[in-house]
């Protein structure tokens, strides 16, 4: 991932619902959520929510997939890895050690203290 793109993927995790929504599809795994469902758990109107969801697409956070009239909408896991890998590409200078506490609590099945899922 280039400087840019990790600078727009960050961007659009930098607004409340945008990170609610990207929260939401991670939790709801591989096969994501049709829009509507997305805009009911959010209580966001379904234009708005369509707004925010593109706006994660193009940040290459979530993909879509068109099923008949509905839109079904999930975390792009590669996108998601990209994005900590270039965070984490300089850390801790060639001593892995140093980083174990993060990469544990980065863990699907172990939260860091006071987190909530």
């Amino acid at each position: 991932m280039q400087q840019l793109q990790a600078i727009i993927a960050l961007a659009a995790l930098a607004q409340d619902t945008r990170l609610s929504v990207f929260r939401l599809l991670v939790q709801a795994g591989p096969e994501g959520m049709i829009a509507g469902a997305i805009a009911e758990a959010m209580d966001v109107p379904p234009s708005t929510m369509s707004h925010h969801l593109t706006k994660l697409e193009h940040a290459g956070l979530v993909v879509s997939q068109r099923e008949s009239r509905l839109i079904r909408y999930a975390a792009d896991y590669a996108g998601m890895q990209a994005l900590l890998a270039f965070l984490m590409a300089d850390c801790c200078r060639g001593h892995p050690e140093m980083c174990a506490d993060l990469l544990s609590a980065i863990r699907c099945d172990v939260l860091p203290e006071g987190a909530s899922a």
